[in-house]
């Protein structure tokens, strides 16, 4: 808190040109590595890496017409994206992930399509242990492991999904208040019988898509460098891995991608998105979420697998491929100021800033690249206010895996109806800040008292990001 002092008072600190508060400075615009691109409009999260070769370019296009091209009932003409459904959240990729981007909560008489609920029931340990082991959680009975809001005709939704909010008001030290909202989840009109009784219900909008084949290139020793579960150092950040299932080895390995890290690579990432969100099997995940009750296999579906390998690699490309936004208005004072102001509250100590990805042979592009994504990979307690008291795998109610940064200054312009945070709940990044709580708090509270010219040094070097 000492060094933290002159800058509360609104002096400058004397700062190493590289590191600030013992957390590196960015000096480059390329947070993305060399593969870096320098495009800032709606279309700024839907590019290829910059230094992808012109043949792999063609693979990334074609992957590309998969993830943004609707899927449709089978039997169809479309014979290459038929056996959608029956039930399904939307019929296509990019109907979550909003031009590569985040999702948002719905608006009022809006259906959720880029926003849905995952579901889980108390488990018990001894007599649910191989489930917990393979799937983290112990899905609802009838219901499954997410509630299906779309269904095709002749098939019924699982339910309607309503969403409320709840005002709040934050007082800051200065006396600025800043409302934020709560939401307020309703499953009403369930189509196949009673909730369970116990459901336990998780939010969860869709994340943005960018960097994700350099965040699977980082070396897992260098994740599990930074993991403190026991919060031996004293610091009051107690980062740990998840660990999950593998489906395509059939063990448990780190977790790296999902809100709770629940997903070990973008491959098996992708798989679950198209049985879950859009009911369609595929080589890695051959069922989908519907349940025998619910009767599914009624309706023609559109192969064996329905992704084939071939479609499936080619999204899996295309999604390892989206290239990361360079740093903005890196010269402005304001935003150097905001960039150590970071540091000191204590955000770098989840938000890691820089690291360095391994080899992959087959991705020159994603090998050896300095890349600065903001987060630690790990997970992390935030509090009674974000948790959902939903455990996956290793992570409880209250923890989720630190969001990587990077690009977050144009999710408003890739999507102007997107929210931050798990749920999208935050409509600024100064809500999103508020929302922390549990290991971040006490960042929280130095940022609560800062002056408004330091509030909004450290908004601008995010929105720079």
């Amino acid at each position: 808190m000492t060094a933290l002092l002159p800058l509360l008072l609104g002096f400058a600190l004397p700062v190493n040109a590289d590191t600030h508060a013992g957390f590196p400075l960015q000096q480059s615009p390329g947070t993305g590595g060399e593969g870096t691109v320098e495009q800032f409009d709606t279309n700024a999260y839907s590019l290829p890496q910059s230094n992808l070769s012109m043949t792999k370019r063609l693979d990334f296009s074609v992957g590309n017409s998969f993830f943004r091209n609707p899927w449709v009932e089978a039997p169809s003409s479309t014979v290459a994206r038929d056996g959608l459904g029956p039930l399904f959240n939307t019929n296509s990729c990019q109907g979550c992930h909003i031009k590569d981007g985040r999702g948002h909560p719905p608006g009022i008489d809006e259906p959720s399509v880029s926003l849905f609920l995952r579901l889980a029931v108390p488990a018990d340990p001894e007599a649910d242990a191989e489930m917990l082991l393979t799937h983290g959680f112990k899905p609802a009975p009838v219901y499954g492991s997410q509630l299906q809001t779309a269904a095709l005709p002749g098939a019924q939704p699982e339910a309607d999904l309503v969403l409320t909010w709840k005002k709040l008001t934050k007082t800051l030290a200065d006396g600025t208040k800043v409302e934020l909202r709560e939401p307020v989840y309703q499953i009403e009109n369930p189509n196949y019988g009673p909730l369970p009784d116990g459901l336990l219900v998780s939010p969860r909008v869709a994340p943005p898509m960018i960097g994700m084949g350099l965040l699977e290139t980082i070396p897992i020793t260098d994740i599990e460098a930074l993991a403190d579960p026991e919060d031996a150092d004293g610091d009051g950040i107690s980062g740990k891995l998840n660990q999950v299932w593998d489906l395509a080895t059939n063990q448990t390995k780190p977790g790296r991608f999902g809100w709770k890290a629940a997903e070990p690579d973008v491959h098996q990432q992708s798989m679950g998105a198209f049985a879950g969100d859009m009911g369609l099997t595929s080589s890695l995940k051959p069922t989908t979420d519907c349940t025998p009750e619910q009767e599914c296999d009624r309706f023609p579906d559109g192969g064996q697998p329905e992704v084939s390998d071939k479609i499936a690699n080619f999204v899996t490309f295309y999604a390892k491929s989206l290239a990361v936004p360079a740093r903005r208005n890196m010269e402005e004072p304001s935003v150097q100021k905001g960039a150590q102001l970071f540091n000191d509250t204590g955000c770098a100590g989840c938000h890691t800033p820089r690291h360095t990805t391994g080899t992959d042979p087959e991705r020159p592009d994603l090998s050896k690249q300095t890349i600065w994504p903001y987060s630690d990979m790990l997970l992390h307690d935030m509090g009674p206010a974000l948790a959902d008291g939903r455990d996956e795998f290793l992570a409880n109610g209250n923890e989720w895996r630190t969001q990587p940064l990077w690009g977050i200054g144009l999710a408003q312009t890739v999507n102007p109806q997107a929210g931050f945070l798990h749920d999208g709940r935050a409509r600024t990044l100064e809500e999103a800040i508020l929302w922390h709580g549990g290991e971040a708090a006490p960042a929280v509270a130095r940022f609560s008292q800062f002056s408004a010219d330091n509030r909004r040094a450290l908004l601008d070097f995010l929105n720079s990001l």
